[in-house]
């Protein structure tokens, strides 16, 4: 088992068994809009997979956690920009009540390493 950036209440990373299993990522800039949100996020995804040995070709599975559903056309807007067409993961986005108010998205992945 590897931890990736662990500290003492959480692990960006887990590998385990070939797979790689990421924490929800967040934004760090809150004044962007949920476009700006997501392609940030997305950025950090970039590089914890790519320090798990994975890449987002590999990804198995997308959990995205939206404070507001009215957000779901511009977070689908930095998906669809980011995503390998044809081979997009599982995914669910649900509507949840995040930790921060000001982050507008929530992602967690789980990919399979090389």
């Amino acid at each position: 088992m590897k931890h990736i950036d662990a500290g003492a209440r959480l692990s960006e990373a887990v590998i385990y068994g070939g797979i790689a299993y990421l924490a929800g990522q967040v934004p760090e800039d809150t004044s962007l809009d949920a476009y700006g949100q997501t392609k940030q996020v997305l950025q950090f995804i970039d590089n914890l997979l790519e320090q798990s040995n994975s890449d987002k070709s590999r990804i198995l599975r997308a959990e995205i956690f939206l404070a507001d559903m009215s957000d779901y056309a511009e977070m689908n807007r930095a998906w669809d920009e980011w995503v390998i067409a044809g081979a997009a993961p599982a995914r669910s986005t649900v509507e949840a009540k995040l930790a921060n108010p000001e982050w507008k998205v929530e992602i967690v992945i789980t990919a399979a390493c090389k």
